[in-house]
């Protein structure tokens, strides 16, 4: 499905002519090029629209199938980049993620859009209002559309890290409630963040160090900066991964540290229990003659022993912390 296309010449929008194979033909004639953005769409749609770009076949298959990780290659007369796109949901506390493909030629761009997460409406009109840094051709749209996907991984690692600080006051707390699957939930959450993240390090360090063939130089410092936003993030997504390991270990820790305590108390009134048991069981055996079974202080004797045994038991342990 097309969801915009248009002519820029010198950063400013055209109209006319309506149709699509025409603006293309107007772009290589007249100078500019052509924004073409398109979402979800179907084998045929695809081909029917950029067929006057000359696609390579390996391009149109990826950009139809998507699930392709974030990477930069180079065809005949194209060069295409993919991008993973996230969305933080609040009410599960979940990523949701989706694919963005660029195709940028001489004269034209085509963006691709898949899934959710970083709505690019808002990235054509905020470039459309900037005719100076529109005009520097179809790689200022791509470093727009990086810019903007970035700084929605940034915002969502703020989200994440209110995640990870929440779980570590619950791992931390006073309450003995465990926070064990909600730590790994979160961590899986994490993960695939960090795989939209991590793998798009390497082909932006390639456009922003070397450049790619028809790169502006004057826009090879905002994909600096624009690298430097993502190594950011992924800093911070690697960050948060480390200290759910470390929750995660704790939590453990504290589960087996607490099954020793329970231990040592269980131990303990067994101990205590055991002394007038082990009486109980002597005079319990039914012998005609036992010491002091005649003795009219015997019994009063044997309970007052129970008792002091058992106090010194209590006091022992509870000193000892076992109790």
């Amino acid at each position: 499905m097309i969801v915009d296309y248009a002519l820029y010449q010198n950063g400013r929008r055209y109209t006319e002519p309506s149709n699509l194979p025409a603006l293309i033909q107007k772009a290589k004639s007249d100078g500019g090029f052509v924004w073409l953005g398109l979402a979800e769409p179907t084998q045929n749609e695809f081909e029917k629209v950029v067929g006057d770009f000359g696609f390579h076949p390996l391009a149109i298959e990826d950009a139809v199938t998507a699930h392709q990780r974030p990477k930069f290659e180079e065809y005949p007369g194209v060069q295409a980049m993919v991008l993973k796109t996230a969305f933080y949901e609040d009410r599960g506390s979940q990523i949701s993620t989706g694919e963005i493909f660029c195709f940028i030629g001489e004269h034209f761009i085509v963006v691709v859009r898949h899934g959710n997460g970083a709505p690019l409406v808002n990235t054509r009109h905020t470039l459309e209002s900037n005719p100076d840094q529109l005009a520097k051709g179809p790689y200022a749209v791509l470093h727009a559309i990086l810019d903007h996907v970035i700084d929605c991984y940034i915002d969502i690692s703020i989200e994440l890290e209110t995640d990870v600080v929440q779980v570590e006051h619950k791992v931390f707390g006073d309450t003995r409630e465990s926070a064990s699957q909600e730590i790994y939930l979160l961590k899986r959450e994490v993960i695939e963040f960090r795989h939209a993240i991590d793998p798009l390090l390497s082909p932006l360090q390639h456009i922003a160090s070397i450049g790619a063939r028809n790169i502006p130089t004057e826009l090879t410092p905002f994909f600096r900066d624009t690298l430097d936003h993502l190594s950011r993030a992924s800093d911070a997504a690697a960050g948060l991964d480390a200290l759910l390991t470390s929750a995660l270990q704790a939590e453990i820790a504290q589960v087996q540290l607490q099954q020793n305590e329970d231990m040592r108390k269980i131990t303990s009134y067994v101990a205590l229990a055991s002394v007038p048991t082990m009486v109980a069981g002597i005079y319990g055996m039914n012998f005609d003659t036992m010491p002091e079974l005649r003795w009219k202080f015997g019994y009063p004797l044997v309970l007052g022993s129970l008792v002091l045994v058992t106090l010194m038991l209590f006091r022992k342990f509870k000193k000892s912390g076992w109790l």
